[in-house]
Parts: structure tokens; C-alpha cells; sequence
């Protein structure tokens, strides 16, 4: 699993098997669902462009070779944080920010962290649809408690498999034991938790909008990967931007501890000062000027320029 895959153009260094994405790892090319993901990945050098929510400055060298295959790439990216630029600028900082969560949010958690210290907490998440075994679950909350760091626990409810409500007991029990360290709820408003001085590091599944707010925010990251892109986007988090660690493959109490203190302890300075200098890059990309900026208003420009009789073939991701 981790030999290198050296045939991916502009992945050469740091690509390895185990890094693949979940739906690229059938052993059978006749699997229906492998089937599928081939039928339709090869229909986008047929589309007159593709529309990405990254920059530039994040995924350059693979823009560049996906631009061998279609010419016309719009990256515009991170959207959301793209959206509320333009909003601000033509609203003010007064006007109600757009979020992406189809929770609701428990902004008790905010309070919570007005009382912490200044990058003392790490904020936990598996974002809206990952489900977690008992087992796992335990033996992050006893990492992050070994670790001595403060920690904010997103569990949403039913997320925990466990027979006959075993899930939501272990959940209520863990709470009862963290009061002095944690603090557990089914859903955080995750960009203002993000945003917020007492947060230092996210212990994320490595989906990509969690990446990218995390991003936006210059908050270093611990992955912890489950299926489809989040293995990838762990590697590129770990190994190419270097703001984070990659805990794949690997979850014990032990590993959690470990890279927890790394990221909030031992290598705090040097995470901190990448993901700061990483966030001022792509903050600037979705401002006026910036390359996400311009390729928005470009691809605007372009579909205006169209006749209705000639509209482009545009795939979104």
C-alpha cells in the first residue's frame, strides 16, 4: 500500500496506493460501480469546460494537466468563502453570512469558547454523513483526553453504530466524563468555530469543504480519512501544502495522542506559521484581483458572451 504511483502526471512524489481515493481501489475492472466511475470520468475532455471549486494556488500543478485534457477550467474556489466576500463587499460586514450545513447548529459551543485560551483547542468533526463504530469513537475521545489538550466534539445524532441505542449511551457517557477538557455537540457552526481564536487545530475526516474552511480559516488539520476523496485530500493536506498531518489507516488512542501533541504542542509554531501563510494565499485568491475572483467573473463573462443556441457542455465539481 505504499508504493508509489508514478503514472498520475503531477502526482509522481507523493501519490501512493493507499492514498487512492475509495472508489478507485477495485481490484476488478468489470466492477459495476468501477464501471461507472470510467464512463463518466471520460466525458469530461468532451465538455467545452470544467467548473472546480479549488484556486490556482491550491492545485496548480494538477489544473495544468487537467488543462491538457480541456483548455477551459474555471477555478473558482473556495466558493463559499467567495460568496461571502462578494457579499461583504457589496453588503458590508453587517449582513448574515451564507452557510453550507443542512444541521442545526448548536451555537452554545461559541460561548464555550470564548472561555478557552487562544489556539488551546482542538475542534473535532466527521463532517455530515460519515457514521462511526463504537470502537472508534473511543479511542479518539480517550487520545484527545490523554493528549491534556481542550477539545469541542461534533457527534451527530445516530452517527455512532451500536446495537440497540449503544450508540448514544457511550456518547452520553463520554460526556459526563469531559466536562472539565471537552465539550460534545450534535452540530457547530463549523466556520465560526473555525474562525475562532481558542481553535488551533481540526481533527477532521478530510472532506473537501471541510478542508477548505479550514483552510480559509489558517487552522493546521489531523486527517483521518474515510472513503472517496478524503484519502487523497489527506495526502495533498500532509505532503504537498505541509498544514497538516495524515493519521490514515490508523486509528488508536495512541496515534491520536501523538498527532494531536504534534499539532498542538510539539510542532505547533511550524503548523501555524504554513497554515497562516497558506490562508493569506487563497483568502487573496476570492478577493477583487484574486485568480478565483477573476476565473469567476471570466466564466460569467463568457456564459453572457454565449448564444442560448450554442450553450457550453460545463461540468461542475
Amino acid at each position: 500500500m505504499d508504493r508509489y504511483i508514478t503514472t498520475v502526471p503531477g502526482m509522481e512524489t507523493y501519490l501512493r496506493c493507499r492514498d487512492l481515493p475509495s472508489l478507485c481501489r477495485a481490484t476488478d475492472m468489470e466492477d459495476t460501480y468501477m464501471k461507472l466511475v470510467v464512463k463518466h470520468t471520460r466525458k469530461s475532455p468532451q465538455a467545452d469546460a470544467l467548473i472546480l471549486n479549488t484556486a490556482e494556488e491550491l492545485d496548480g500543478a494538477i489544473l495544468s494537466q487537467i488543462r491538457t485534457k480541456c483548455p477551459n477550467v474555471y477555478a473558482i474556489g473556495p466558493i463559499n468563502a467567495q460568496l461571502n466576500n462578494r457579499l461583504n463587499a457589496k453588503h458590508g460586514e453587517s449582513h448574515d453570512h451564507f452557510s453550507n450545513t443542512l444541521w442545526e447548529e448548536d451555537r452554545s459551543c461559541i460561548s464555550w469558547l470564548d472561555k478557552q485560551q487562544n489556539r488551546s483547542v482542538v475542534y473535532v468533526s466527521f463532517g455530515s454523513i460519515m457514521s462511526m463504530k463504537r470502537e472508534e469513537l473511543i479511542e479518539i475521545w480517550y487520545g484527545l483526553v490523554n493528549s491534556k489538550s481542550k477539545f469541542l466534539f461534533v457527534v451527530r445524532p445516530n452517527s455512532v453504530i451500536g446495537k440497540d441505542g449503544e450508540g448514544e449511551d457511550v456518547v452520553k457517557e463520554l460526556f459526563d466524563k469531559t466536562k472539565n477538557q471537552g465539550y460534545i455537540v450534535d452540530w457547530a457552526p463549523q466556520e465560526a468555530v473555525l474562525n475562532h481564536a481558542a481553535v488551533g487545530g481540526f481533527l477532521t475526516h478530510s472532506g473537501w469543504n471541510s478542508t477548505l474552511e479550514s483552510i480559509i480559516a489558517g487552522v493546521p488539520m489531523i486527517c483521518s480519512p474515510y472513503f472517496a476523496d478524503q484519502q487523497l485530500n489527506s495526502r495533498v493536506v500532509s505532503e504537498v501544502w505541509e498544514i497538516g498531518l495524515d493519521m490514515k489507516d490508523v486509528c488508536n488512542r495512541k496515534m491520536v495522542e501523538e498527532m494531536v501533541n504534534d499539532v498542538m504542542v510539539d510542532r505547533k509554531e511550524k503548523f501555524v506559521k504554513s497554515a497562516a501563510e497558506m490562508a493569506k494565499l487563497i483568502n487573496e485568491s476570492v478577493n477583487a484581483g484574486g485568480s478565483s475572483y477573476s476565473n469567476l467573473d471570466h466564466l460569467i463573462e463568457d456564459i453572457r458572451g454565449m448564444s442560448s443556441k450554442t450553450l457550453p457542455k460545463m461540468i461542475v465539481s
